[in-house]
């Protein structure tokens, strides 16, 4: 079975693999202060509760966009394990040729959700991933990753609204009732949740038009299934895109790196 980890910002997703089928998937916190006797304790506990043994494990991959965390769970991969973990970076195989003007800076989440998406639905294609920050990815029809744009998160800019002024609340975000708020706190979810969902369609036409129009919308992230119904247009909602996107990199590169 594979171990498939995406660190990221806010939380650390894992899942576990049989084959191409995704049989467990967890969410934890990305807290970059534990180390890798602690993660293993909670990954360790995962599993068990979940009636997998660690010796299942034959395979691990990880994705991460928090430096501190990737030797964390590279030692936690060997210890527990006794495999050394691919890392989704240079010198891995993907079958997705950057052409960022700097491959290095892409995130190597948005990388790897953009290779499940092509997977799944082709292209041209556009992904937008509800984290911590928004992405938006595109990808062309003969499967090169673009570029794309990058936003706050809807729960950054209501923080924002929050921490940068005297007298805001610090609100849920929430889809309000009506555009006109009639209260400091209505009003604000309105600003947040309506002026967000036009941040997003806009950009989403955008892009969609300099790829000529025809592209596949797929969505994914923590707020993708409450923001994915405001898109216009068709979409597909995928929670689990990163971590399929691991699977698709880890069966490129099986017996490669992979082993012991």
């Amino acid at each position: 079975m594979l171990l498939a980890i995406d660190i990221g910002n806010t939380t650390i997703a894992l899942g576990v693999f049989d084959g191409r089928s995704l049989v467990k998937e967890w969410r934890a916190r990305s807290e970059r202060e534990k180390t890798a006797d602690e993660y293993g304790i909670l990954v360790l506990d995962l599993l068990r509760f979940s009636g997998l043994e660690p010796a299942s494990i034959d395979g691990i991959i990880i994705s991460s966009v928090v430096p501190p965390l990737t030797p964390v769970f590279q030692e936690l991969s060997q210890r527990l394990f006794g495999r050394q973990a691919l890392v989704v970076g240079p010198g891995l195989k993907t079958g997705l040729p950057i052409l960022y003007e700097n491959p290095g800076e892409v995130g190597a989440d948005r990388v790897v959700a953009s290779i499940a998406a092509f997977e799944k639905y082709g292209g041209p294609c556009i992904v937008v991933d509800f984290g911590t920050a928004t992405t938006f990815d595109s990808v062309t029809a003969k499967g090169e990753y673009l570029g794309g744009a990058i936003a706050p998160g809807i729960r950054i800019s209501a923080e924002a609204l929050y921490l940068r002024t005297a007298k805001l609340p610090r609100i849920e975000v929430v889809k309000p009732k009506r555009a006109i708020g009639k209260t400091t706190v209505a009003s604000m979810q309105s600003g947040i949740y309506f002026g967000y969902v036009g941040l997003v369609n806009h950009l989403i036409g955008e892009i969609s038009r300099e790829l000529g129009g025809q592209a596949v919308t797929v969505v994914t992230g923590g707020f993708g299934e409450q923001l994915g119904p405001e898109i216009r247009g068709a979409y597909h909602f995928e929670p689990h895109l990163v971590l399929e996107g691991l699977r698709i990199i880890f069966d490129r590169n099986a017996g490669e790196k992979a082993g012991d």
